[in-house]
């Protein structure tokens, strides 16, 4: 382990596409395999900018960017409907090394969220922008917009397919969630947070979840660590998870793994059910979560690479 002040020169990513009831005897080898490819597929996005000498900023763009584009995941195209038939979506990003963020709720236009997120934090003196104003805001920085019908796929419009792609219930028929998010450390020593995600299905009178909100499902802090939330928003706003997580390591001198399982822990008592991926500047990594499964994919800094979607041990 390296001190504080001597941070790591390795580099690292972790990367989630949710969490949920999820079991592998009812998850088909294609499907598993699918959501496989599409992980390692966002982590080599993520890790190549970092392999480049790139900061953790740019690493978690591209690897939630990349997860935007895929429909296996709750996000940008391919998220959920809400209970009109539309999609919203809430991003937020954060930058460990000055604790600068942005964040967004409710856009229905914006191509990547994640990106209009980068744009907030370095273009404004705000830190969050919600429905129009973010579209607004878009607008001027010419991001990339398209209509809502573009983030709708087939599956989602139809109803079919549900259980393997939000991905699946929480605790009942009605209550899905997913997210997509990465954390990361790069070659400085900077961290480096980001989430995205088309909330739960069916949400009504502009629901905004924990993801674009800064130490509820996001929180990055060169002090402690880096942090991206998913499960049941309305508990992981509760609990503050993202920045408890932080929290306890600062203040309370706990290692990564404790301080993540133990808030996991909290929000499971309060009643919600979820998961956080959570990476400190010595480029340790937890990834604890209380439902069925998590998707979720790691390099660490000595290069090695998982892609995990149940227990550890049956996805080594």
């Amino acid at each position: 382990m390296q001190a504080q002040d001597d941070p790591a020169s390795e580099t690292a990513l972790v990367i989630h596409g949710g969490a949920g009831s999820l079991s592998a005897d009812e998850m088909s080898d294609d499907r598993e395999e699918a959501y496989r490819s599409a992980l390692h597929t966002a982590l080599q996005e993520g890790n190549a900018v970092l392999r480049d000498g790139g900061s953790a900023l740019e690493a978690v763009q591209a690897a939630i960017t990349t997860m935007e584009t895929d429909t296996l995941f709750n996000a940008a195209r391919g998220a959920v409907l809400t209970s009109e038939g539309a999609v919203e979506l809430d991003a937020a990003i954060m930058d460990g090394a000055t604790r600068n963020a942005g964040a967004l709720t409710g856009v229905q236009t914006v191509k990547h969220p994640i990106r209009l997120a980068r744009s907030i934090m370095e273009e404004s003196y705000h830190v969050m922008f919600a429905q129009e104003g973010a579209e607004a805001f878009a607008e001027q920085q010419g991001l990339d917009l398209v209509d809502n019908d573009y983030f709708i796929t087939d599956a989602r419009r139809s109803g079919e397919g549900k259980a393997p792609a939000d991905p699946p219930e929480a605790q009942g028929p009605d209550e899905k969630y997913g997210t997509v998010g990465a954390v990361a450390l790069d070659a400085e020593g900077n961290l480096a947070a980001g989430t995205s995600t088309g909330g739960i299905s069916d949400k009504e009178f502009g629901r905004v979840g924990d993801s674009p909100i800064i130490g509820a499902g996001t929180y990055a802090h060169n002090a402690s660590c880096a942090v991206s939330a998913t499960g049941q928003g309305e508990f992981f706003i509760r609990g503050v998870a993202a920045h408890s997580v932080a929290s306890r390591m600062r203040f309370g001198d706990r290692p990564l793994g404790e301080a993540a399982q133990r808030t996991v822990d909290e929000i499971e008592e309060l009643g919600g059910v979820g998961g956080v991926i959570a990476l400190d500047r010595d480029g340790n990594i937890a990834t604890p979560f209380s439902t069925g499964g998590m998707f979720r994919a790691y390099v660490d800094p000595d290069g090695n690479t998982a892609v995990r979607i149940f227990d550890a041990a049956a996805d080594e």
